[in-house]
């Protein structure tokens, strides 16, 4: 397009030329003549006024494809929130699916192992610290798995000292003469309650099942004790999976894992060897009686250290973590029946199982096979 003439120059120009008359004339007119040189000034304070406002305009206009822009990356960026938010959901569901399936596969492989009909079964106690949901509660969904129709069913949450918690629980129901067969399960799908950015927690955890048929008999618990020590629980915990409230102006959200690895270091290395040391004595046993030690699979250190304190060879501490990592009430119902699968479980073999965890909790049994 053609170049429009500059206007306000050609103005200008005029305007001079009124003042001094022709350039070839200067010197005859050299006066300035006052009210042109009053006129001159009004236009180029008029000029400037003009240029200032069109500069604004620019600028506004500038602002404006900025903020459009901003608006266009955040509208993106939400959009972005949403698809990875619902991603989350369906990996939660996917992940809930999966808990549920490895549940029943270790309950169903039990009840088996155990040659019973699942009606007989009276009382199913599932010990985990990542049911699927509030409710209905994690034993009742195994319950309409297995077929145990005639079950009384609840969870209990003891993090990794479920399943020692659970099968404390049951061997009470048992002993009272209140229940007669209790499938018990160790469950837990930590990988949904882990921050996958937080690295000093993420690589430690895995998921897994573990579980036993228990029916009273001459043989099997010989003693056991529990514990808690609620002023400490902070140091390992994980918040509600709603922590807001919409009553309260705030969106739930999902909260996650948080450890502070050295004081459960501390904390497992002194309460554990002491707990294993009261169940001994409380039954008359040694050290040297018992055959395996079947430990909370959470860190290799650990076990290494409880094994010192109490003056134990190591090999009497079997260990698994390297495979599943640390699959919290799990760990010890499936080290258990790795163990009795391999065929290095032995009828009168005494047996220690002793877990600890979140609550913190700790908890010891001492079993004869």
């Amino acid at each position: 397009m053609p170049e429009e003439p500059d206007r306000s120059k050609d103005e200008n120009v005029q305007l001079i030329k009124e003042m001094y008359g022709d350039k070839d004339n200067l010197d005859e007119n050299i006066a300035p003549k006052k009210g042109l040189i009053a006129k001159l000034k009004y236009r180029i304070a008029q000029l400037k006024k003009k240029n200032a406002e069109e500069d604004k305009l620019e600028e506004e206009a500038e602002l404006a494809d900025i903020e459009e822009q901003k608006k266009k990356k955040e509208e993106k960026q939400a959009a972005a929130a949403v698809k990875k938010e619902n991603a989350k959901k369906e990996k939660e569901v996917k992940a809930a699916e999966k808990k549920k399936a490895k549940d029943a596969k270790a309950a169903k492989k039990a009840i088996e192992q155990a040659g019973i009909d699942p009606a007989q079964i009276d009382l199913i106690i599932l010990g985990t610290s990542s049911p699927d949901y509030c409710f209905p509660n994690g034993a009742c969904e195994i319950q309409a798995k297995v077929g145990a129709v005639n079950a009384a069913c609840f969870d209990i949450s003891s993090a990794c000292t479920g399943f020692v918690f659970a099968l404390s629980t049951a061997h009470a129901y048992i002993s009272s003469g209140l229940y007669k067969t209790a499938l018990v399960v160790g469950a837990d799908l930590l990988s949904k309650l882990v921050d996958w950015t937080d690295r000093s927690t993420c690589v430690l955890f895995g998921d897994g099942a573990g579980a036993a048929v228990v029916t009273a008999a001459e043989s099997g618990i010989i003693g056991l004790n529990m514990h808690s020590n609620g002023a400490k629980g902070g140091v390992l915990t994980c918040g509600s999976r709603s922590t807001g409230n919409f009553l309260l102006g705030k969106k739930p959200e999902l909260g996650y894992m948080t450890m502070d690895g050295q004081e459960v270091f501390k904390f497992a290395v002194k309460q554990v060897p002491e707990c294993i040391k009261e169940v001994l004595e409380e039954t008359g046993n040694t050290a040297d009686d018992i055959d395996l030690f079947v430990i909370h699979q959470a860190n290799y250190r650990i076990i290494e250290s409880i094994a010192k304190r109490l003056k134990v060879d190591l090999e009497k501490f079997p260990v698994n973590m390297e495979h599943y990592g640390n699959t919290s009430g799990a760990s010890v119902p499936i080290l258990l029946d790795e163990l009795n699968r391999a065929g290095k479980l032995k009828q009168g073999d005494k047996l220690v199982l002793a877990g600890f965890g979140a609550g913190l909790t700790w908890g010891a049994m001492l079993l004869e096979w």
